[in-house]
């Protein structure tokens, strides 16, 4: 198979939505309704199929494992989707400083700038 093909593509596509809600609900070790719950609490919107059905990807099956891991040790549901959610803002924050301190770096590194 050669990247040119769409179906290696998909495979390859963390956000791909492969997964139907009873796959995903067993392969979380979980149920249907679970998976509704944090879609209720907006931690993931799964995409619907031309049949209404929803279907989840990998990214979105990670997300998911993560707030199960917050519930089984306690956390109520709307409280470890809040925690996921919070979780995943700092990372992507810290990635993002890290992009800015590494061109400030960059532009920094040949210029001897002085304090003003």
């Amino acid at each position: 198979m050669t990247s040119d093909n769409p179906l290696h593509d998909r495979l390859d596509d963390d956000d791909y939505p492969a997964y139907t809600m009873g796959r995903a609900a067993e392969m979380l070790g979980t149920t249907p309704a679970f998976l509704r719950a944090i879609g209720e609490a907006r931690l993931i919107t799964p995409l619907r199929s031309e049949g209404g059905h929803r279907r989840y990807s990998r990214y979105q099956l990670r997300i998911a494992a993560r707030a199960r891991e917050l519930v089984d040790k306690g956390t109520p549901i709307e409280a470890a989707c809040r925690i996921v959610i919070l979780e995943d803002q700092l990372e992507e924050a810290q990635r993002i400083n890290a992009e800015y301190r590494h061109a400030a770096d960059k532009s920094a590194g040949g210029s001897g700038s002085s304090p003003g």
